[in-house]
């Protein structure tokens, strides 16, 4: 049996498309450790509960310090590189109409429960006059306890709807 092999003579330049795949690496790969989510844009009376609650955050939750994503906003916040992300003032989710929604309580704040695919859990309140969202990283699938560090901000400035 005959093997070809076949030899170069002279090196083969790769050029524009090892060019556009270091490129596309480097993009996937940012350097921007601030995150970019969407803003609310809550009623009046829910923005003035959202502005007090942003004063009353912590500056760590569950070892993570504060670093809030981008755009800077009175209704966003953020700890860790956008391992915990809160923002207030979010529209009533949809799943809180499902009788079989999951919920969870963490220190007098009732939370529903929502897990977005390829995603770690997010977190809505529930019987409050502004809703607040905590999404948390898949590092945190199984662990609820960032959720505690909120209650007592969430309690003194977004009074309860009940």
């Amino acid at each position: 049996m005959t093997s070809f092999r076949r030899r170069l003579r002279r090196p083969v330049f790769l050029g524009p498309s090892a060019a556009v795949l270091l490129l596309a690496a480097a993009g996937c790969s940012s350097m921007d450790t601030h995150a970019s989510i969407t803003v609310p844009t809550p009623t009046p009376e829910a923005a003035a509960y959202c502005r007090a609650l942003h004063k009353e955050l912590p500056k760590t939750v569950a070892g993570q310090k504060r670093n809030d994503p981008g755009p800077r906003s009175e209704l966003t916040a953020g700890w860790g590189d956008g391992a915990i992300v809160l923002r207030c003032g979010v529209d009533r989710p949809a799943k809180m109409d499902d009788p079989m929604a999951k919920g969870a309580e963490a220190d007098g704040v009732n939370w529903l429960l929502e897990q977005p695919e390829d995603a770690g859990p997010r977190f809505t309140t529930t019987y409050r006059k502004a809703y607040v969202e905590v999404s948390l990283s898949t590092a945190y699938a199984h662990d609820m306890s960032p959720l505690a560090a909120f209650a007592a901000a969430v309690k003194k400035t977004v009074p309860s709807s009940v």
